[in-house]
């Protein structure tokens, strides 16, 4: 029984075969069971939201929850490479101690409130329409004009000229909006 339990041990099956020690002799019945955390996971490629660099990340998921978020090594910008927020991309969107309601303070309110995404969505929606509507100029001095420069946009870092073009063409001609920017030029 000891002579059949060392022959198992690794270091003896090195000795016995000559290997280096890197190969599966090396290995014991329980690394040899081994898998990686993604395996039979689901793979789509997606890009870092943090900055405006653009890297390339692997996000892995099976059915219907999240793996694990690398860096892509096929990406022409980072070559698998993540920076730290990047890196902790996965902790960031599932650490239990991340909010998942809106925090919401009321103007001259001394206390914040909870309250779902979409009632958060709707008041947003509310109050653009609502201001669009008081300060919506159809014309100025008798020339057509179609235009409010009561509210502005700001565009992220990571936006693309797609998304830029789409932005502005729902902005400026469906809401009338003037003020409208990128924040690549800042």
């Amino acid at each position: 029984m000891f002579k059949q339990l060392l022959s198992q041990w690794p270091l003896m099956q090195q000795i016995r075969t000559g290997a280096d020690g890197t190969g599966p002799e090396s290995m014991s019945s329980r690394t040899r069971s081994l898998r990686p955390k993604n395996d039979g996971a689901e793979v789509a490629r997606s890009v870092c939201p943090y900055c405006g660099v653009g890297c390339g990340q692997l996000v892995y998921h099976k059915e219907g929850k999240l793996i694990s978020i690398e860096g892509d090594p096929e990406s022409p910008i980072s070559r698998g490479h993540l920076c730290p927020k990047g890196a902790d991309t996965y902790e960031l969107h599932t650490h239990p101690g991340r909010l998942s309601k809106v925090k919401y303070r009321a103007p001259y309110s001394s206390r914040w409130q909870e309250m779902e995404l979409e009632q958060a969505m709707s008041m947003v929606a509310d109050r653009v329409w609502e201001t669009r509507d008081r300060t919506f100029q159809e014309t100025r001095e008798g020339e057509t004009l179609m235009q409010t420069t009561a509210i502005a946009h700001l565009g992220g870092a990571t936006l693309d000229n797609e998304e830029n073009y789409l932005i502005k063409k729902l902005f400026s001609a469906g809401l009338g909006m003037v003020c409208i920017s990128n924040q690549a030029r800042i």
